[in-house]
């Protein structure tokens, strides 16, 4: 018998770590897009994702969708404790969108698209680190409703991770570019790098280390027998990819950071969800007693198997046909 709250919970997990590697990147350009010279610079770090960033915000809307049908109860209680930072994310999504493309067609005004592609980018990254802290913290839910206030979403753990996930996504970003680009772009983007890849640890360590504290449910998992063990290998791995990419980054290997800033997400990723199972509310409701009725499940599961391979296809080849080196020639225009 197949447990379809299980599957269902993994392909929601698949879908937002993917829309975090694959939109992460070009939110990250966003986020340096300040410290890139006016006019070929920044015309060519866009040029970079140009062909593949509308496909990469499949995946938000297939978590989003995924959660409503799936999990109707999860939704109902997660959304009315995070009205705010989504209502914010997906208006900087919007308007980031419109300031990519206007940015070609309206040259005259370009420094403003600039700039709203810029804010676009901070905000809607800033706010996915504010969801991320509150789901780690914790969401008040009395029965079955949400039972805290407007502003619970506004914490100092949460802040931290609104600017831990911008440190990330800079880090994406600027090993992105260092895979897409030669020349002065490129070697700017190791510098970014750098800095970007020495806050994202330290970020993770303060995170990791403080989140134990925020619940004693947590403390439990990651600090008693048997679940340390499973806990164990992160960190182990962690360092590992750390040192991956601190490797690549002074050898000057171009395609060894992006990967490996890949890795470092997944293990953080992977920790976060050891960390929270078997709830989808934290420490509220469970991944089973927030699932849609079985038969729901199994119907909506029919139509994921056919069209997850069809998305992940057609993502994998935009990605094989646009590889390698960017033409700084050609591209957006």
């Amino acid at each position: 018998m197949l447990d379809l709250p299980l599957i269902w919970a993994g392909l929601l997990a698949l879908a937002i770590f993917i829309y975090i590697i694959l939109d992460g990147f070009d939110l990250g350009i966003g986020l340096l897009f300040p410290f890139l010279a006016r006019g070929d610079e920044r015309s060519l770090a866009m040029n970079t994702v140009a062909p593949v960033w509308d496909g990469n915000e499949t995946w938000l809307v297939l978590g989003g969708g995924g959660l409503f049908a799936a999990f109707p109860l999860a939704y109902a209680v997660v959304m009315p404790a995070l009205y705010a930072p989504f209502i914010v994310m997906i208006l900087a999504l919007v308007f980031r969108g419109v300031a990519f493309e206007f940015r070609w067609r309206d040259p005259g005004h370009e420094k403003y698209w600039d700039l709203s592609f810029h804010t676009g980018s901070l905000l809607a990254t800033f706010m996915q680190g504010i969801v991320l802290g509150t789901f780690v913290q914790g969401i008040e839910v009395e029965g079955r409703a949400y039972a805290g206030g407007w502003w619970d979403w506004l914490t100092p753990f949460t802040l931290t991770c609104g600017v831990a996930l911008c440190a990330g996504y800079v880090l994406l970003g600027a090993t992105w570019l260092i895979l897409k680009t030669d020349g002065p772009l490129r070697d700017k983007a190791y510098g970014f790098a750098r800095t970007a890849g020495l806050a994202t640890l330290v970020f993770v360590a303060v995170v990791s280390l403080w989140t134990p504290f925020l619940s004693p449910e947590i403390a439990a998992r990651w600090f008693s027998f048997p679940q340390v063990m499973l806990v164990l290998p992160v960190p182990t791995l962690t360092a590992m990819a750390a040192g991956l990419l601190a490797w690549g980054l002074l050898t000057r290997r171009d395609r060894v950071p992006f990967p490996a800033a890949i890795s470092l997400f997944g293990l953080c990723f992977a920790g976060l969800g050891i960390g929270l199972a078997p709830y989808i509310v934290p420490r509220a409701i469970t991944i089973h007693e927030a699932a849609a009725p079985d038969a729901s499940l199994a119907f909506m599961l029919v139509g994921a198997v056919i069209l997850l391979p069809l998305i992940l296809g057609y993502t994998a080849y935009s990605y094989w046909v646009f590889r390698g080196k960017i033409d700084p020639e050609a591209g957006y225009h």
